[in-house]
């Protein structure tokens, strides 16, 4: 592989755009450091988000095909991961939720405590909720009060009598002093890299395919933005593959350019050297731990015993209610607006979130309801034709209402995203230079189960049935919020880094992203990575001197 030097060098660099790597960005730029973040896919502003079906076919991440979208699902034995590839990372197709972890939950399944606390973790909870601003669903407010998945959920948890509130959601609902309303321009104060026009919600339901409307509080419109303000570089389409010490201290980041729509495998792309005091590791739990794996020969001190390990899905697990007897239209409103919190056995505690999609799939439900369209087709075509042949009738207004159909199939359909505490003993391997990943649902099989129990009895509420996510037929999983890889560990013998994020036996490397869990968060993982972050940056500060 050749390689290029352009003798760029930095305090610090930022490897990845997610929770972990803007906010980190952001915090060292603030306390004047001179920082480069690169991130590997591109830069999306509203209105750019792919809505065609060629668009969506091509938005994946392969840059040997020539793909450079914003999804990329890795696929091992008995679990799918989905992940972002863009800046701004996971707040582009994240579904909006800030939860806090909840305090009893630090903990490890024997019951030791995890190597940082709640209370450690609330002033950072604090200081990124000032930035995000994010809101809760008006639902005492119309029009949104009118959204039925959010009172179908409501109205199944009084029926169990389960906790059922309204979480932050990182959605412009409201300006500030203002009465919610839909679509109306978003009064900031402070400019955006995009110099993008926004709008607060439209209630579309396009919140994890890209919002087009600016409606989302991404990170690129915040920390990205607040980022770019105190002069730090952006550097897209750059992706990271050798990290190693310098010569001098500090270190040498190895990048490759990526150029959009053109076919090359990474390998044949020639390396780019920048330098840096201080290197942030910040790719997400699969992204991360595989760049470290990658490294291991140049970065020895890596606890070879913890490096891969610890790794979960969050306990995601995907149902859906069906035939409800109440409407529950899951594409009107963001893709969440409500949750119920379950305390689960043995304290393997979950949530389940009502879901969402976008307008257009609900004609896809419709369709695919294949025999009720079968039926109604062939009652239009004998009314057709008995028209034709004479019958007085210049109009079709009913036949043809009655083609499209009730919605009645796609409006009694909603999903049921459940989230919680797994067990993390997955393993992350490097295999003829691959990721692998060894995990198995079976060890975590009596949460599934409850969390399944758990959504049937919200179906049951309802007055529907309940449907199993397809792969859970194969006994495989799918996961959007994988954590672990990199776990927080006391010392070496329990952890890749330590309770800041800075990796053991190699001072001035960190790692600030999903990776460092050392087992589930439990809801939904961006707050608390978000804050981890914070917090890692805040101690870089104070302890700047790598050595």
């Amino acid at each position: 592989m050749s390689t290029v030097d352009h003798g760029d060098h930095y305090d610090a660099i930022v490897v990845g755009s997610g929770f972990g790597g803007s906010v980190s960005a952001y915090r060292l730029a603030e306390g004047r450091k001179r920082v480069c973040l690169l991130e590997r896919g591109k830069a999306w502003a509203p209105g750019q988000f792919p809505r065609s079906p060629r668009e969506l076919a091509r938005n994946f991440w392969d840059p040997s095909e020539g793909l450079h979208g914003f999804f990329q699902v890795w696929t091992f034995k008995g679990i799918e991961v989905l992940v972002s590839s863009c800046l701004a990372g996971g707040s582009i197709i994240y579904a909006n939720v800030f939860i806090r972890k909840d305090e009893d939950w630090f903990v490890e399944p024997d019951g030791r405590p995890w190597p940082v606390t709640r209370a450690a973790l609330e002033p950072h909870y604090d200081n990124v909720e000032r930035v995000m601003r994010p809101q809760r669903y008006p639902f005492d407010r119309p029009p949104f009060s009118e959204t039925p998945k959010t009172r179908g959920l409501k109205f199944a948890a009084e029926r169990l009598g389960v906790d059922w509130h309204l979480p932050l959601l990182n959605v412009t609902f409201a300006n500030e002093g203002e009465e919610p309303a839909v679509g109306v321009p978003i009064a900031t104060g402070e400019p955006n890299l995009h110099d993008a026009r926004r709008s607060t919600c439209r209630l579309c339901g396009e919140c994890d395919i890209g919002c087009n409307f600016g409606s989302k509080n991404t990170l690129d419109f915040n920390y990205l933005s607040r980022f770019e303000h105190r002069g730090g570089e952006i550097r897209t389409m750059r992706e990271v593959r050798r990290i190693e010490p310098g010569p001098s201290g500090g270190y040498r980041v190895g990048v490759i350019a990526h150029r959009e729509g053109l076919k090359t495998p990474s390998e044949q792309l020639p390396l780019e050297w920048l330098t840096a005091d201080r290197v942030v590791v910040a790719a997400g739990s699969l992204g991360s731990t595989y760049l470290l794996l990658r490294n291991r020969d140049a970065l020895p001190g890596l606890s070879r015993g913890s490096l891969g390990t610890r790794w979960c899905g969050n306990g995601d697990l995907l149902g859906f209610a069906t035939r409800s007897a109440i409407p529950l239209d899951a594409a009107r409103g963001p893709v969440i607006t409500s949750a119920l919190r379950y305390e689960g056995r043995g304290g393997r505690g979950y949530y389940i979130e009502d879901g969402g999609y976008p307008l257009f799939v609900t004609y896809l439900l419709e369709a695919s309801n294949v025999r009720q369209e079968v039926r109604r087709a062939a009652r239009f075509g004998w009314q057709r034709l008995q028209q034709l042949r004479g019958k007085r009738e210049s109009h079709l207004n009913a036949e043809l209402s009655e083609l499209i159909g009730d919605g009645r199939h796609s409006a009694g359909v909603l999903p049921l995203l459940g989230m919680g505490r797994d067990i993390p003993d997955g393993e992350l391997t490097l295999e003829d230079g691959y990721l692998e990943c060894n995990w198995t649902m079976e060890t975590s099989r009596p949460y599934y189960e409850a969390v399944k129990q758990s959504m049937e009895d919200v179906c049951r509420a309802l007055g529907g049935k309940f449907k199993d996510e397809p792969l859970w037929y194969f006994k495989r999983n799918v996961t959007s919020h994988p954590v672990g890889g990199c776990p927080m560990g006391v010392s070496p013998a329990d952890g890749v880094v330590d309770e800041f994020g800075q990796v053991f036996g190699h001072p001035g490397l960190a790692v600030v992203d999903g990776a460092v869990m050392p087992g589930p968060v439990g809801p939904n993982p961006s707050f608390t990575i978000a804050a981890f972050a914070d917090r890692a940056a805040e101690w870089m500060l104070e302890n700047w001197s790598p050595s």
